[in-house]
């Protein structure tokens, strides 16, 4: 029998099973899908109003992540979250090394790599030790409840890294007791295979979310398969009504093939690649304290052939490094009195790794960079509300790194609680970065001799919900000015710390549930660079349709991307404009099954994101989500 008649038996046996009285549960969903979450964790570590908060911070909850269907959470933030964007050279797969996607900017801070916009994980950092960058392939879907973006620095709270922003990844868990277990196999253009099964439990104190996926294509040219392994366990005991201990590993192994720029293809530019993270995390939760004292570990294995031209020679040694980032974080916040919030904390980081490279004849290793860093801070920010119509906040954080020494990060902001359900906000926020290993250890033209990065942001927000929240709509304004930006100079041929940054734009959003089954939403940036960089287009449109109703929903969007800069070097700059629609359907079979297809860049447009580097034209994907 095939494959495709086991998988059809399979759906029809779940859906005769199940039944198809689904009226109580589909009104259910309607009412929760008209709930406005307000509550966020990124902006001050605890949950929290985000209309207290002074800073702009976009959720993307799992309903949005859950409807594109897309292994990886970056293609869904690229459209939902004005100002930020992230680069990509094919179907599937970022990939690392020269050549790479996943490059990440926001408001025009980043950098390549990035390292101006930290990524973390139930707010632990996620970067590689020795690069300083975090790795886009780790960051599925699968393993996530929601992601928090906060537009503009954090590095009060979270550090070095921080200087452009952060994306939270907020981990999944059961809410209810009982047991749940989902999975999704799906399949399409250029041999595409995508599949994952998650397992959610809970039984009274106890809980546990396990998930696991393979992804892998060819690719939409020749030498540019990707095929990726992934799982994720976390597992949580509630110690008392008041406290929790959790713990949970995630680790993801991929196999990305290079072809090069079209210009110049490469043979054999291959990388195989492990990356894992774990953390263990004590929270307290008081009336009017709460808190936790967290351990995480990440780690990576790498190994990349750099491969060779048509006509030319193999390579006769392979690239290899193995890196790693432990680090403890505590932090207790609490209510000294009416409206008042105090949030207090210290970091600790120890990061690093080292790299060689390994003669294929003989597997000698020839020594490259063996470095060890840290870093130690400490943190207090400070939340008032004033009666009911402001709240001010203002935060400073002490921060010591084992190389460059000491740098203070303050911040601070008011937010106006106007009436009719809107909100003004005013922000001003210091950014940095340390130097990375790699700039000043690794390859040249590295110098160690390297300062910390730094800016500052101004902002002005505006917000406001009506129709009972059915409808929602916010503007920002903002302004960056930064030094010390470490970039490379082609007459000392080494990096130095003379980059500049000035930027300033504007951000808009909308969103409006018109009844409940239709919901629409729209987004725009605007960003002016004094200085350009990659990844960063100056203009950014997002205007998306969803459509329920029955067995059927209908998710569509167009994205219109202008001027955005693919080579920013001064005898070859680059701007790449292009228009992107997107189309997702999806029908239940039953209360366990339904079937769904995805179509990407349904105008066939020819566009490229990394220079060298085409996308493909259209490309479609069917499949089915099964929940038992």
């Amino acid at each position: 029998m095939k494959k495709e008649s086991v998988l059809l038996l399979a759906v029809a046996s779940l859906c005769a099973t199940a039944g198809l009285a689904q009226t109580t549960k589909d009104s259910i969903q309607i009412a929760r899908s008209l709930t406005i979450d307000e509550v966020v964790v990124t902006g001050t570590r605890n949950e929290t109003d985000i209309r207290h908060l002074p800073m702009t911070i976009s959720i993307v909850g799992r309903k949005q992540l859950e409807q594109s269907y897309q292994p990886s959470v970056l293609p869904t933030l690229t459209e939902e979250v004005p100002g930020l964007f992230v680069t990509s050279r094919g179907i599937m797969g970022y990939g690392v090394s020269t050549g790479a996607a996943g490059g990440m900017s926001l408001r025009g801070v980043g950098g390549s790599p990035t390292a101006g916009l930290l990524v973390l994980i139930d707010g632990h950092p996620q970067y590689m030790g020795l690069m300083g960058h975090p790795i886009a392939d780790a960051y599925q879907t699968m393993m996530t409840d929601r992601v928090e973006v906060l537009r503009g620095p954090a590095s009060v709270l979270y550090g070095s890294n921080a200087m452009g922003g952060v994306i939270n990844l907020v981990t999944r868990k059961m809410q209810e007791d009982g047991v749940k277990t989902d999975a999704q196999v799906g399949y399409g253009s250029y041999n595409t295979l995508q599949t994952e099964v998650s397992n959610r439990v809970k039984k009274g104190r106890f809980s546990s979310v396990v998930t696991g996926s393979y992804n892998r294509t060819d690719g939409h040219r020749d030498d540019m398969e990707f095929e990726q392994y992934g799982g994720y366990v976390k597992l949580g005991y509630d110690l008392a009504d008041t406290w929790k201990l959790w713990g949970d590993v995630n680790i993801t192994h991929f196999n990305a093939s290079n072809p090069g720029p079209v210009s110049a293809p490469l043979i054999d530019n291959d990388s195989r690649i492990t990356r894992g993270m774990t953390s263990f995390a004590l929270e307290n939760h008081y009336e009017k304290t709460s808190g936790a004292l967290s351990f995480f570990y990440n780690w990576g294995r790498h190994n990349i052939n750099d491969g060779y031209k048509p006509g030319g020679e193999p390579q006769t040694s392979h690239f290899n490094s193995k890196d790693q980032m432990l680090g403890l974080s505590w932090y207790q916040s609490a209510t000294l009195f009416n409206g008042n919030r105090l949030t207090a904390g210290f970091d600790y980081q120890h990061f690093g790794g080292e790299s060689w490279n390994k003669v294929l004849a003989t597997g000698e290793h020839e020594p490259g960079v063996d470095k060890q860093m840290d870093e130690f801070a400490g943190y207090i920010d400070f939340r008032q509300d004033i009666n009911s119509w402001l709240s001010l906040d203002a935060g400073i954080r002490v921060d010591y790194h084992s190389h460059v020494g000491t740098e203070w990060i303050p911040q601070g902001g008011l937010a106006f609680h106007l009436p009719q359900s809107a909100e003004m906000k005013a922000m001003v926020s210091k950014g940095f970065r340390n130097p990375t290993i790699r700039e000043m250890y690794m390859f040249p033209p590295q110098n160690p001799d390297l300062q910390p990065e730094s800016l500052m942001n101004y902002e002005l927000s505006f917000s406001q919900r009506l129709l009972e929240g059915a409808l929602s709509y916010g503007i920002n304004l903002y302004y960056i000015n930064g030094d010390n930006i470490i970039m490379t100079d082609p007459t000392l041929r080494k990096n130095v710390n003379s980059g500049e940054i000035e930027n300033w734009g504007a951000e808009a959003n909308i969103g409006y549930r018109i009844n409940p089954h239709w919901r629409i939403n729209a987004n725009y940036s605007w960003l002016h660079m004094e200085n350009p960089v990659l990844a960063a287009p100056e203009h950014k449109l997002y205007a998306g349709a969803d459509y329920t109703k029955g067995r059927w929903t209908l998710s569509t969007g167009v994205q219109y991307v202008k001027d955005l800069y693919t080579s920013v070097t001064k005898d070859q700059e680059k701007q790449e404009s292009f228009v992107l629609w997107n189309l997702r359907a999806g029908y239940r079979l039953c209360s366990m099954a339904n079937l769904f297809v995805r179509g990407e860049n349904m105008l066939a447009q020819r566009y490229e994101i990394n220079a060298g580097f085409p996308m493909p034209k259209a490309t479609f994907m069917g499949g089915v989500n099964l929940s038992f």
